[in-house]
């Protein structure tokens, strides 16, 4: 039998922040692209070794030490962590240096620190932490990778105490850009509040870094029970209907058990259909929210959704700004998360009230 795993803390560094979003307020950008709030980074790194640090860097190490301030936690049994496309601008730093400096006299550093694993041994090196470290890099499943793997070395060693889990993407002014040209992102400019009513092809995006000490311990202030993750490939909507709905019968849930689905809508044309599909079928009188008008779509996002679902299971509450239909829940209890890329590939996040 599975041991029931934990959220005992988060951290969270992006667009928005807790207070923005709840008090209806939400940050406001007027471009495609657009980058995390950031906090005091001196706070949790010393000033000289933040000199030497990308964003993705400061952004994952501060997000880790949040979410193990939260928990009460020194130092981890073990740091897993999920990204999509690594230390973007180290990497367009040291491929600049390239050419410009034509293959010659290049120093290391920006090659050093552009590898995906960055994050994960900066944390280790910082904490001083010797435990299991591994990072996985599987693009939109990237997060989810590295939570499936956290909840089986809770299984497999019951000695661990506490598993630091997350994901981090940035953005950089070229890699990032390529976007347009790819049709990732809208042609036109448009606000990000204002996302899902430009029914056109493409999205916008930021950056991120989401972590979450998980332990078997339901300790009080536990935010949320992490009870199922599953990934799949489908281009039916009708087998993806079909998907989550095995998905919740396999963790004992009907349809109507769900309190909140929290929706990866991101606003492009062809995608939004499935999500449209299953909000007028299986969804239909369900709450159903959406979030990544505030936070921008990546690889990594749906760490902002568990950060999102972990303060709604705390605070009790629902803000208007992300919400999609009318239907009413006071006291939630079972959140489920589902996030689509590439219109095939499909992620499901369950969380319960601990």
């Amino acid at each position: 039998m599975s041991k029931s795993i934990y959220i005992t803390g988060i951290g969270a560094i992006s667009a928005q922040t807790e207070e923005a979003i709840f008090s209806e307020k939400p940050a406001m950008y007027n471009s495609n692209i657009f980058q995390a709030i950031s906090p005091n980074f001196k706070e949790y790194i010393p000033a000289m070794a933040l000199r030497r640090m990308s964003k993705a860097i400061k952004m994952g190490l501060t997000a880790g030490k949040m979410a193990l301030q939260d928990a009460s936690v020194e130092l981890p049994d073990a740091i897993i962590t999920g990204t999509g496309e690594g230390c973007k601008q180290n990497t367009e730093k040291f491929l600049e240096s390239l050419l410009s400096q034509e293959e010659e006299l290049l120093t290391p550093t920006s090659f050093i620190q552009s590898t995906h694993n960055t994050v994960g041994g900066q944390m280790a090196l910082n904490l001083k932490c010797t435990g299991y470290n591994v990072t996985y890099s599987h693009e939109s499943a990237s997060l989810e990778a590295a939570l499936i793997d956290s909840i089986l070395l809770l299984n497999e060693k019951p000695s661990l105490n506490s598993v630091l889990v997350g994901g981090v993407d940035e953005v950089s002014n070229k890699l990032t850009s390529f976007g347009y040209l790819n049709g990732f992102l809208k042609q036109q400019e448009i606000g990000n509040l204002s996302l899902f009513l430009h029914r056109s092809n493409g999205t916008i995006t930021s950056e991120g870094a989401f972590f979450f000490n998980l332990s078997t311990n339901n300790k009080p202030g536990s935010y949320a029970q992490l009870k199922a993750v599953f990934n799949f490939n489908s281009e039916s909507p009708i087998e993806t209907s079909e998907k989550i709905t095995q998905f919740l019968s396999g963790n004992s849930l009907k349809l109507n058990d769900l309190d909140l689905v929290l929706l990866g809508k991101n606003g492009d044309l062809e995608q939004d259909k499935i999500y449209d599909e299953l909000q007028n079928t299986i969804f239909i009188e369900t709450c159903k929210l959406a979030y990544k008008h505030l936070s921008g779509d990546f690889n990594t996002v749906t760490g902002f959704a568990i950060w999102l679902s972990c303060l709604i299971f705390k605070r009790q509450e629902i803000p208007a700004i992300i919400k999609l239909n009318d239907v009413s829940c006071a006291n939630p209890k079972n959140i489920l998360l589902y996030n689509l890329s590439s219109s095939t590939n499909h992620s499901l996040i369950l969380l319960q009230k601990p």
